[in-house]
């Protein structure tokens, strides 16, 4: 892509991102290269009319903001059947091997970057060398290669859980080696009891708890002294990371986070769920099973 490059800024990988970003909308061979993509894929008419709202798409053009506001709809999540049908649309491109096929994968990188965020801090560890910023770019170079592997636009499903669940895979792969390199060096240092948690640490706890929240996973009102443990935000953050990828549905994860970080009787978290304790256990059960074959591509800490 010969676009100019943006002054490196401060605060790291995604912030480095975003100022790419603005550079690529801003450059008319890129909004003319979208534009096209879009109107040969048909999608030219749904992503104009899916940011009406957002800009005057005709008159200034589709491009690659355009397409980004078509992606991330409802607070950031890629949902609905027209994000689906663009983000097919940019695997396939991105899986060629012309110059196109760069732009296309950096528009699915940008897309995805919420999920990176939550993938990246998921992956984060007070020891091991895994400190966020490192960690943040491996998932970014991994989105990047799995948008451009040709992997995901063939499969059936939800192409952005399929990306995300892909790109999980590659980030532990790739921290697991990691480790294993320099696990000698660092052994010692992984027996280090944990310290009490810092601002950083607060600060996540604070966000695992507001999505939560937003995700129906406190049973009542906010989440109670009980429910603030770091064992309960693990599992809180396991569940939330799990629903973003497409693992467990919203009433899965109520399922497992009702029970186990707020000790909700079965017959009580049924009857507000309108059905029966042994329906509901039998879902428990079976998303339990889910949750953990997800957390499995997750390396020890």
């Amino acid at each position: 892509m010969d676009v100019p490059r943006p002054a490196r800024t401060a605060g790291g990988i995604f912030h480095r991102l975003d100022a790419e970003w603005a550079v690529l909308c801003a450059d008319p061979a890129v909004r003319d290269a979208v534009a096209d993509w879009l109107m040969a894929d048909h999608l030219a008419d749904g992503v104009a009319a899916a940011t009406d709202g957002v800009a005057d798409s005709w008159v200034r053009g589709l491009g690659p903001a355009q397409v980004l506001a078509a992606l991330r709809p409802r607070r950031g999540r890629l949902t609905d059947e027209l994000a689906d049908a663009v983000l097919r649309a940019l695997l396939r491109r991105a899986a060629g091997a012309d110059r196109s096929a760069t732009l296309a994968a950096r528009v699915i990188v940008q897309a995805m970057i919420p999920a990176a965020v939550r993938m990246a801090r998921g992956q984060v560890r007070p020891f091991g060398g895994r400190c966020f910023d490192h960690v943040a770019s491996v998932t970014v170079a991994g989105l990047f290669e799995v948008a451009r592997s040709g992997r995901i636009h063939t499969r059936p499903g939800r192409p952005a859980a399929n990306l995300a669940l892909d790109t999980l895979r590659y980030v532990c792969a790739e921290l697991a080696a990691d480790h294993e390199e320099h696990a000698e060096d660092l052994a010692a240092a992984e027996c280090l009891p944990d310290t009490a948690p810092g601002p950083a640490r607060a600060a996540q706890a604070g966000e695992v708890r507001a999505a939560a929240a937003v995700a129906g996973l406190t049973y009542a009102g906010p989440v109670g002294e009980a429910e603030a443990g770091a064992a309960r935000l693990e599992l809180l953050e396991l569940v939330l990371d799990a629903m973003d990828a497409g693992a467990l549905s919203p009433a899965d994860g109520r399922a497992i986070a009702w029970h186990y970080t707020a000790a909700v009787p079965d017959t009580k978290a049924a009857a507000r769920a309108g059905t029966t304790a042994g329906a509901w256990q039998r879902r428990r059960s079976r998303a339990v099973a889910r949750l953990t074959a997800a957390a499995q591509l997750r390396p020890a800490a």
